[in-house]
């Protein structure tokens, strides 16, 4: 059960209507690694939750206050393509080719379609898809992806702060990368409590390793021309999981045959081979 507190979370108020921000805004509220998303992936990975309560928690409890990041961009939104009719600004428009090659950019389906109103798309318009969300069960992959969610989301509204003008919007946005750094040190914090549980870093910590091929599990092939990257860490040294020696490899060779595919049979009508004869 939820409850819906009247209250923004934070104050989501601009100083003036700007209907192409509010266009760039809803990036990272229906974008790939927008709001939504976040909202979605950490709720879903809390109902599904099977291990201890308090990884349930964690998801739910951000997850829910994803929600009220939703409702403060939506609110942003909304209050940005306030006063900003298509007729007004097409006459501006006839007035002000200056203007109108600057306010061109607005997105026509806020007005065209919610009414000056956010909606759960990008940028571009492209609809928000649950395909963007991961909840996979294993907490410690999922835990992995929400840091990923929550540095590309950071990234996105860092950007948007750079280029924002209106004192209001930067103001909301300056809240949101807070939450944004809260939620990676918690995310992080999280996988090295799971990481130290388990006792491994590999996902899934659960298969036995002496059912993979263990002889190749720490090589690193060289497949550029150069040999740059084997100055990295992950070329030389004690693997990351303590259990192995990284190996750089210069020159990889296949360990498998050239692969041949026996002919279709007649009825699937693929291209026949010369030498093949009904």
């Amino acid at each position: 059960m939820f409850y819906h507190v009247k209250e923004l979370q934070y104050e989501a108020k601009p100083s003036c209507p700007d209907p192409v921000y509010a266009k760039k805004l809803q990036e990272v509220l229906g974008g790939q690694f927008g709001e939504i998303t976040v909202m979605m992936q950490y709720l879903f990975q809390g109902f599904n939750c099977r291990a201890d309560a308090k990884y349930r928690d964690l998801c739910l409890d951000i997850g829910t206050e994803e929600i009220a990041h939703v409702e403060m961009l939506a609110t942003m939104i909304a209050r940005l393509l306030d006063g900003a009719p298509v007729k007004e600004q097409e006459a501006a428009y006839a007035s002000n080719p200056v203007l109108a090659a600057i306010m061109g950019d607005m997105n026509p389906q806020h007005a065209i379609v919610s009414g000056l109103g956010a909606m759960a798309t990008d940028s571009a318009g492209y609809p928000w898809n649950a395909k963007y969300t991961i909840a996979s069960g294993n907490l410690l992959a999922d835990f992995r992806a929400n840091l990923n969610a929550e540095s590309q989301g950071r990234l996105q509204v860092v950007r948007l702060y750079e280029i924002a003008d209106d004192p209001g919007v930067k103001d909301m946005l300056s809240f949101l990368i807070a939450r944004d750094t809260a939620h990676q040190n918690q995310w992080k914090a999280a996988i090295a409590e799971l990481e130290a549980r388990e006792g491994d870093i590999v996902v899934p910590t659960t298969f036995p390793r002496e059912l993979e091929k263990q002889a190749v599990a720490y090589d690193f092939y060289n497949l550029s021309r150069g040999e740059a990257s084997s100055k990295g860490r992950w070329a030389n040294g004690p693997s990351m999981d303590g259990r192995s020696v990284f190996q750089y490899v210069s020159q990889p060779v296949p360990y498998g045959p050239k692969p041949f595919l026996n002919p279709a049979p007649l009825y699937i009508h693929d291209t026949l081979l010369p030498m093949y004869k009904a």
